[in-house]
């Protein structure tokens, strides 16, 4: 089969596409890569359908697209951890499998997952691309938002564009949790979320365009006092989540979909917790820190 990407809505061409053409449990070649990843600097969100996989074939597919990281961003890192910390578990489902109670610590945590942010922007060296496969759905919600951070980037005024550009953020866990309440961390919980410094603004490798590089793991920027580092980082998150910016993705059984966390934000939306959502998601690691990245 030949690979095809068109766009999932044809008046933002650039934004999300829908990719047909490979099979993930099949494997894919290096050329199908390229031309995946071709597509990646495109338009940041690939979706593709009915790809029924195991988690290791999920996991030599990420492969192919740089260094897989291990699943370190949630609290679960216990001998009974319901995955491999190869795959990170989206779901609400405990060891066993069952759904997990409204006030198990675990769930709790993983109600971060609704506030908008880029994944793993908490480490030194944060993430390039997510893979996410949809095993389980709710009957409806849960949907993915995503939020296309080139876009926002250029609707700035010049002038606030200059206000940002040499701006230093850091970003923890901490500070996104902190946003719900949850604010009772064990000591070692606490030293793996010291905060990392990451760039505002960033050029992207592939495409070379510029995007703001926001996530609910900012919390503070350098230079600037804490009240006042809070309300532009604010500010800039409601301007870069206005409508005409989004794509809602609403699963279907075996969506894979992939996006790019150097250009997007994303988020889950509310859906009924008494029924079973999992999702079972891959993310392959950047190339260097981005303070090490040319701008």
């Amino acid at each position: 089969m030949t690979i095809d990407i068109v766009p999932i809505r044809p008046e933002h061409p650039d934004f999300a596409g829908l990719l047909s053409g490979i099979s993930v449990a099949g494997g894919i070649s290096r050329e199908d890569a390229t031309i995946i990843e071709e597509g990646m600097d495109h338009f940041a969100v690939l979706v593709l359908r009915d790809q029924q996989m195991t988690d290791d074939q999920q996991y030599a597919f990420s492969e192919h697209f740089g260094p897989p990281e291990q699943a370190t961003g949630d609290l679960d890192k216990s001998a009974t951890r319901r995955l491999s910390m190869k795959i990170n578990d989206i779901s609400n489902l405990d060891e066993n499998g069952a759904v997990m109670a409204i006030d198990d610590r675990r769930y709790l945590f993983g109600l971060g997952n609704r506030l908008w942010h880029s994944d793993s922007s908490f480490k030194p060296t944060p993430a390039k691309y997510s893979l996410l496969s949809a095993r389980h759905i709710p009957a409806s919600g849960g949907n993915t938002e995503f939020a296309d951070m080139r876009a926002a980037w250029d609707a700035l005024p010049a002038e606030l564009q200059a206000e940002c550009m040499d701006k230093i953020c850091d970003h923890s866990q901490l500070y996104s949790r902190g946003q719900l309440g949850f604010t009772e961390w064990t000591d070692d919980e606490i030293a793996f979320n010291k905060p990392v410094p990451q760039r505002l603004v960033r050029r992207h490798a592939g495409s070379g365009r510029l995007s703001l590089y926001l996530s609910a793991h900012a919390g503070a920027i350098h230079g600037l006092p804490m009240p006042e580092a809070r309300i532009f980082l604010r500010e800039l998150n409601e301007h870069a989540t206005q409508k005409q910016f989004i794509y809602s993705h609403q699963w279907q059984p075996n969506d894979l979909v992939i996006w790019d966390n150097r250009a997007v934000m994303h988020r889950a939306t509310r859906y009924d917790s008494k029924q079973v959502r999992d999702l079972h998601r891959t993310t392959v690691s950047d190339s260097a820190p981005t303070l090490q990245q040319p701008l």
